[in-house]
């Protein structure tokens, strides 16, 4: 008779045992994230785990937007949206995020905006379904200490620092090649100190000066203002630049090749650049104003250069 109660508490127990490790390996399911958070000294940013079962994209959504704003009980980090501003509103349109925050996103200083940012993109481009971020202000676009828009960013955009602190700022000499009066030729325009985000690849700095436009007489912008940047990568010297729908929308008198050749020069100046491809909205498989294929890479053309008064070099 005790013989049979101890094998009913062992089965008992076995079965308790069970239903402990069924419970555990429930609480384990699901997918894993990396919740992106800034450190209190605001130097770097770090990463908690964070396992959902969510499968929905909008509840995935809501689920890590929860999670950034979310103040951490031991005060080891800060939570990037658990700030002085509010996030008013989102929309997913395409791949791309659109986060719209009040006028207190401004009131950040410099580096903890650029931490923040990289934290939340970082966060949410992990969800499936969002490629990209945008960040606007009570709806306008938001942009840097210079007046220029961020624009859309990808989790590649930022780009970690070695060493424990990080320089948010940095300056660099930037030769860029816009078009000349007829817009047939390219001139060149150098720009010496200036400053941007080194959470921001010099790539994108130099097709974000060239959205911008020049700055020195005799030069004239050859992109569209509106044309917004997807991404900028760089893989084995080839730098790749998507372009949204805007880009094949031309408002200015300039030929197809000042165009295509004003972003190749400048992005071949770079010492890790050796040539470009461009697409729009991800596609290449089509002529850029029905003279360039955009299938084809291209590299350094000094042909189309000449000076502000007219003569070729």
């Amino acid at each position: 008779m005790k013989k049979r109660r101890t094998i009913w508490v062992c089965i008992l127990l076995a079965a308790m045992l069970c239903a402990a490790c069924g419970e555990q390996a429930q609480t384990e399911q699901g997918n894993k994230y990396d919740i992106y958070y800034v450190n209190n000294e605001e130097t770097k940013t770090l990463t908690v785990e964070y396992v959902s079962g969510t499968q929905d994209t909008e509840k995935l959504l809501e689920e890590l937007l929860g999670q950034l704003g979310q103040i951490p009980a031991r005060f080891e980090y800060e939570a990037p949206l658990a700030g002085g501003f509010k996030l008013l509103g989102h929309t997913l349109d395409n791949g791309t995020l659109t986060l719209d925050f009040d006028g207190a996103y401004r009131d950040m200083d410099a580096v903890k905006e650029v931490l923040t940012r990289a934290a939340i993109v970082r966060t949410l481009t992990q969800i499936p379904g969002v490629a990209y971020v945008a960040f606007t202000v009570q709806g306008e676009v938001l942009t840097d200490s210079n007046g220029t828009a961020i624009g859309t960013m990808s989790s590649d955009l930022f780009i970690d620092n070695a060493g424990n602190e990080i320089n948010a700022y940095e300056k660099v000499n930037l030769k860029l090649y816009f078009a000349d009066e007829t817009g047939t030729g390219l001139v060149e325009e150098n720009r010496r100190n200036v400053v941007y985000s080194s959470n921001i690849s010099l790539e994108k700095l130099v097709v974000e000066k060239l959205v911008a436009g020049p700055e020195n007489v005799g030069a004239y912008p050859t992109i569209n203002p509106q044309t917004k940047i997807i991404s900028v990568t760089v893989r084995d010297g080839t730098c790749y630049v998507n372009f949204d729908e805007a880009f094949l929308n031309q408002p200015y008198n300039v030929s197809a090749e000042v165009t295509v050749y004003s972003i190749a020069n400048s992005l071949v100046e770079l010492s890790n650049v050796n040539r470009v491809q461009i697409s729009v909205g991800g596609e290449t498989n089509f002529f850029y104003r029905e003279k360039l294929n955009l299938s084809d890479v291209y590299e350094r053309n000094l042909d189309l250069l000449v000076t502000q008064q007219g003569a070729a070099f």
